[in-house]
């Protein structure tokens, strides 16, 4: 009774065997197929057969392209990425930029710029007329023109004469004339003193600036800085020709 036993135990374990080893390619298939519609989506091919999975794999390959194809496919279809970085740049360089005044002029609702500032002339100084007046308080006329002195950086120039001398009304004239007259506003500050009268006072002015003492040849024209030392003295070189030529050139030679 042991062996039939035994031959129906060997003959149903092969029997058993052989759909569980028909089985496993299915199972296999149908995981491989799950796990591509997992991924993919769902098949419209059945899941049951090997055929479907590799179909449904392959459509999932051409449904969605690779990342290198993705972004050779972007960079295509964008213009700015298909740009060389040169091409770029030279776009930017050649793009103007708007200037300061007209960046400024926008931000003031297009005002108008303000103009730059400029250092305007000094206004010539005023040039005595003919004549020397006698009431005139000399030392203060010279102290004003020593303060207007220090701040415009002119010359002072101290004329002593008298009403009654030749050479004084002839020097006057050309004080007179323009061309003169506009060297002396430029370059000076004229002080006419009188000493021509009985004042002490002006006849010690006189001495002060020109200390060398002796017979003075009027006008006698000295020529002081603004610190108030004295750069020329005509009773010491003589006086220059009483025309417009000497006294222009006397005068430029001084001014500076």
């Amino acid at each position: 009774m042991l062996r039939p036993v035994r031959a129906d135990r060997r003959t149903t374990s092969p029997r058993s065997a052989a759909p569980l080893g028909r089985r496993l390619p299915l199972v296999a298939a149908a995981v491989v197929a799950a796990g591509l519609t997992a991924a993919c989506g769902p098949s419209s091919e059945p899941a049951g057969s090997a055929a479907a999975a590799t179909a449904t794999a392959g459509q999932s390959s051409q449904a969605f392209p690779s990342e290198s194809q993705s972004a050779t496919a972007s960079a295509a279809a964008s213009p700015t990425a298909s740009a060389p970085p040169s091409a770029s740049a030279s776009a930017s360089a050649s793009s103007p930029t708007p200037s300061r005044a007209q960046s400024g002029s926008g931000s003031t609702g297009g005002g108008s710029a303000k103009p730059a500032r400029t250092s305007a002339a000094p206004a010539p100084a005023r040039v005595p007329g003919p004549g020397y007046d006698s009431s005139a308080d000399a030392q203060k006329q010279i102290d004003a023109a020593l303060r207007a002195a220090k701040a415009d950086g002119r010359m002072v120039l101290l004329d002593f004469g008298a009403n009654w001398c030749g050479n004084c009304k002839a020097a006057d004239k050309v004080f007179a004339q323009s061309q003169t007259a506009g060297i002396l506003g430029a370059s000076y500050h004229l002080v006419k003193v009188d000493i021509g009268g009985n004042s002490s006072a002006n006849s010690a002015l006189l001495r002060k600036y020109s200390p060398s003492g002796g017979t003075y040849t009027m006008p006698v024209l000295v020529v002081v800085s603004p610190s108030g030392t004295v750069r020329t003295d005509t009773h010491v070189t003589g006086n220059p020709s009483l025309t417009a030529e000497g006294i222009n050139s006397f005068l430029r030679k001084w001014a500076a």
